[in-house]
């Protein structure tokens, strides 16, 4: 068994902790985590383990990222599964802030992305989400100074959020995207998905392969807005409340009319029960 890592829980402790890896000249990949870690969380810390000679995974709820309505409160947490997980996947150093350490009294800047954040996907329904998540991930940028960070795919427009984020504010870090990691039905794995009931659990895996049977007709040239439309009509009648369905410019998220519009990602977000659920997949 590895070592465990080192936890550090205030800004000090984790320069002391990152200064000994800074000192060998040595790479540092970040791996940012809410925790109630699965594997897809643990594909992202090999890869981490792959670029880089030190991972650090940071573990922190994020509350400016949450509406008063969602599930800030019942987020899935659990420190020392996570821990334990973490030590298996061989990870350095665990960056594990209470909210008043990332967000002190008085604290008061924000970032308000524009762009991908302005999609009208996840912003739409949750218009606070990516001033919430932009702030705490320029702010994990900072306090750990990374050469790589590495986020899944399944949040692919947070991806592409953070990614020109990193780029406008000139950060030294490499933003790398991860595909998804699914069960074998094709379910993304998430930490909300401990919240579907059996029946919903059941019935989750149509959103994929709505997903990957609309991609192979667009590729074949059906016209893009009767696929989708027909694949929306599918998921509420499996009892999805969908939120949307749409095809998108790859790397602007920008809508598109045709193939010939650029490299087209399909993405979506539903409700099943109380919980929902997204994934996106490249055409």
């Amino acid at each position: 068994m590895a070592d465990r890592p080192t936890v550090a829980r205030t800004v000090p402790s984790l320069r002391r902790a990152l200064a000994p890896f800074r000192d060998t000249g040595e790479r540092i990949a970040l791996v940012p985590t809410m925790g109630a870690l699965h594997r897809g969380h643990l594909a992202l810390v090999r890869e981490a383990r792959r670029r880089a000679r030190h991972v650090v995974v940071s573990i922190f709820v994020n509350p400016t990222q949450f509406a008063p309505h969602e599930d800030f409160g019942s987020y899935p947490r659990g420190f020392a599964a996570d821990l334990k997980a973490l030590q298996t996947a061989k990870a350095d150093l665990v960056w594990a802030p209470s909210a008043e350490v990332m967000y002190p009294a008085g604290f008061a800047t924000r970032i308000e992305p524009q762009g991908a954040a302005k999609a009208g996907l996840e912003d739409k329904f949750r218009p606070h989400f990516f001033g919430g998540v932009a702030t705490v991930v320029a702010k994990l940028f900072t306090q750990t100074a990374p050469d790589f960070a590495l986020f899944g795919e399944k949040d692919y427009q947070q991806l592409r959020v953070v990614t020109q984020m990193a780029q406008d504010l000139d950060l030294a870090v490499k933003v790398i995207g991860v595909p998804t990691v699914r069960e074998q039905d094709g379910l993304a794995l998430s930490s909300r998905n401990a919240y579907l009931s059996a029946a919903e659990r059941s019935a989750a895996p149509l959103l994929y392969r709505g997903l990957k049977a609309s991609a192979v007709r667009i590729k074949q040239g059906e016209p893009i807005e009767m696929v989708l439309e027909e694949a929306r009509a599918e998921i509420g009648r499996a009892g999805f409340a969908l939120d949307y369905l749409e095809a998108r410019h790859a790397l602007t998220l920008a809508p598109i009319v045709s193939r010939k519009d650029g490299p087209i990602r399909l993405l979506v977000a539903a409700k099943i029960g109380k919980t929902r659920l997204i994934d996106n997949i490249a055409v």
